[in-house]
C-alpha cells in the first residue's frame, strides 16, 4: 500500500511542479517529508526502505523511541512545536527542526548547540494566517527576529516554515502560501544560503508546491489515518 501511495503522492507532486509559473527560487524540485508521527517505527523502516529518506516528527519522546531503532539512518526532521525545556534533546536527535517559533526558542537551541559541538540547522515557522490556536511567528514579529539572527552563532536558519489553515476549499490555503514564498524571498535577498521553504501537507500540499514550496510534509497521503490512541 505505501508504494502505491508514494507513487501517486510523488506524482501529484510532479504535477504541481509543472504547475509552477513565477516561484523560480525555490528550485524545480520539492523534498518529500513522511510524517510517521503516532505510527510505529516499522512504517519509518518500510519509508527508507522505499527511497524516502526525510522523515518528520512531532514530539521529541516518540522521535527519541524510534531513533533507537533506527539510529542512523535518514534526515530528521522535527515538525511539531518545541518546548523550550526540550530543546537539548531535539538537538540531538533532529537534522532539522522546523518548527522555531519564538526567540526564547532560538536562545534555547542556540546553547544547546553550543553544549553539543553542533551547528542545528532550523527554519523559522510562519503564522501568517495568525491562527490563535497555532503557533509560529505573526509577520511582525518575524520581522524583528530577522535582524538579530547573527546573533545565535550554533543555528543555520535555512529557510522558513508555513502552515496554513484547514479549509475545505484548499484554493483558500493559496494567499497564505503566496504570502509565504514572498517572504522567502524576501529573507533570500537578506540571507542568500537560504533555500528551504517548507509548506503544504496531505490537504494541500499541491497548492503549497505550485506557489513555490520545495519540502512538503504528507503523512496520511502516504500511511492513512493515524491511530491518536496510541501514545
Amino acid at each position: 500500500m505505501l508504494k502505491d501511495n508514494l507513487h501517486k503522492v510523488q506524482t501529484r507532486i510532479a504535477e504541481a511542479l509543472a504547475r509552477r509559473t513565477e516561484t523560480k527560487l525555490t528550485g524545480t524540485e520539492a523534498t518529500l517529508v513522511a510524517v510517521t508521527k503516532n505510527h510505529p517505527v516499522d512504517v519509518v523502516l518500510e519509508s527508507l526502505a522505499l527511497g524516502i529518506t526525510n522523515i518528520g516528527e512531532n514530539r521529541v519522546q516518540e522521535a527519541k523511541e524510534k531513533r533507537t531503532v533506527v539510529p542512523d539512518r535518514g534526515v530528521w526532521h522535527l515538525i511539531g512545536h518545541l518546548q523550550t525545556n526540550k530543546a537539548r534533546q531535539a538537538v540531538a536527535l533532529f537534522d532539522l527542526i522546523e518548527s522555531v517559533d519564538s526567540q526564547r526558542l532560538l536562545a534555547a537551541l542556540d546553547k544547546a548547540a553550543l553544549q553539543q559541538g553542533k551547528v542545528q540547522d532550523i527554519l523559522l515557522q510562519l503564522n501568517i494566517a495568525r491562527e490563535e490556536q497555532k503557533t509560529g511567528f505573526l509577520l511582525e514579529d518575524y520581522q524583528a527576529v530577522v535582524p538579530t539572527l547573527d546573533s545565535y552563532p550554533n543555528l543555520r536558519v535555512r529557510g522558513l516554515m508555513v502552515i496554513a489553515p484547514l479549509c475545505d476549499d484548499i484554493e483558500a490555503t493559496r494567499p497564505v502560501f503566496k504570502e509565504g514564498y514572498r517572504c522567502f524571498c524576501e529573507l533570500k535577498k537578506l540571507r542568500p544560503e537560504i533555500e528551504l521553504l517548507s509548506m503544504g501537507m496531505t490537504h494541500d500540499f499541491t497548492v503549497a508546491v505550485e506557489e513555490g514550496a520545495n519540502i512538503v510534509r504528507v503523512g496520511t497521503a502516504l500511511f492513512g489515518k493515524r491511530d491518536y490512541t496510541k501514545k
